[in-house]
């Protein structure tokens, strides 16, 4: 997953992955939780239909406390190939959202601490944990919760000609919501897939999460 330390800890290459994704051939995902990832585990192993799993995650999520499950959450569940937001979705708060932030990944928990400080006032967050097979109708029906929303952002971490952007923009636009449009958050396009810099990353970083969730 991304790491943004260097070209040498962000090489994943989920765009190279997602290009090749066709016909069912593999599955693809970037879990946010240890239950989500459990439970992906459990699928990909109670499958019929046999098809190698491809799974993005970054080391750091093992030690962020917010990335975490309870016990119950994994004795009990299921996977989840997108994940609403629990605030947000409450359906007197989901009807006046107007904007809706969709992202993969580690990003998320960055994104949820900066929206965290805007109260009432903050956008969904939306994950999308399973990226192919394209969860199509999961995704369109968490849409369809937020009738209010004219400001669907796509949120990544990697470069504009990496990451999923690529791959999800063409399939979001025909599920978003009358009158929404979509638009992109990340780095611009790049050669290398990382800063390499420390504070140059973290510039970069903060100016991404506040493009997504609003200055």
């Amino acid at each position: 997953g991304y790491e943004g330390q260097g070209p040498e800890h962000s090489s994943a290459r989920i765009e190279r992955f997602l290009q090749l994704a066709a016909e069912g051939n593999f599955r693809v995902a970037n879990c946010t939780t240890p239950a989500q990832f459990f439970h992906l585990l459990r699928r990909q192993a109670r499958r019929v239909r046999v098809r190698p799993l491809v799974i993005f995650t970054p080391k750091s999520l093992l030690r962020l406390p917010q990335a975490g499950s309870h016990l119950a959450d994994l004795t009990s569940g299921t996977f989840h190939a997108v994940l609403d937001d629990p605030e947000a979705s409450v359906q007197a708060r989901a009807t006046t959202v107007n904007r809706l932030v969709l992202c993969s990944g580690k990003l998320y928990y960055d994104l949820l601490s900066e929206a965290a400080k805007r109260g009432d006032q903050r956008p969904a967050i939306v994950r999308i944990e399973g990226l192919y097979t394209f969860p199509e109708a999961l995704i369109g029906a968490v849409l369809a919760k937020y009738p209010a929303a004219r400001d669907v952002v796509w949120a990544q971490e990697e470069p504009r000609n990496m990451g999923a952007w690529n791959y999800i923009a063409p399939r979001l636009v025909g599920l978003l919501p009358e009158g929404a449009a979509l638009r992109y958050a990340g780095r611009p396009e790049r050669a290398s897939p990382a800063e390499g810099y420390p504070t140059a990353h973290a510039t970069e970083q903060g100016r991404i999460i506040l493009d997504a969730v609003g200055g």
